[in-house]
Formats: structure tokens, sequence, C-alpha cells
């Protein structure tokens, strides 16, 4: 991937969404809802305060992450779908 994100923004790749409910219902196209798990693939290197300090990112590479279910923007990069968004848009580590 060449794609490198600025500042205190993330990329993520969003986890696929559940073919089947818990209790073994196949879930149609149609219906499915937008993930809302995701692995971080690449992280910026962090904002710069008002102060002029550089804010380091509590996330790395490799997380798995829960994120708002429409936070970010959706890009496509040599045919594979990617979520960037900040690094406040992500809700908790998993």
């Amino acid at each position: 991937m060449n794609i490198k994100p600025l500042e205190d923004r993330v990329i993520l790749k969003p986890m696929e969404a559940d073919e089947k409910t818990s209790g073994g219902i196949i879930i149609p196209d149609n219906a499915k809802e937008k993930p809302q798990k995701g692995e971080v693939i690449a992280v910026g290197p962090g904002k710069v305060s008002d102060k002029g300090q550089k804010i380091t990112m509590t996330l790395k590479k490799g997380d798995k992450v829960l994120y708002g279910k429409y936070s970010g923007t959706e890009v496509t990069v040599d045919g594979t779908d990617y979520l960037i968004v900040r690094e406040s848009d992500v809700l908790a580590i998993l």
C-alpha cells in the first residue's frame, strides 16, 4: 500500500460484516449493516497542539478497533477498500 495518513488520521481496513446471526439465520447483502470493526493499517505522525507540542498517537499498526458507523472517508487503493478516520473517531481498541 502506498498511502500515508497525515496528522492524527488513521487508515483502517474494515472487517467483513457477519454473514449469519448468532441464531444461524443468513443475512442477505441488502440487509447487512456497515461494519464498525476494522484493523489499523497505517497511523499518521500525530497532531501538533496550539502550543507547538506534538501529541503522540495512541493507536498503532495492527490494532483491531471499533469506530463510529458513519465516520471517516471511504477510499479504494489498488482495488482494496479502506477507511480514513481521525483518531478521535475511533471508539475503542479490541
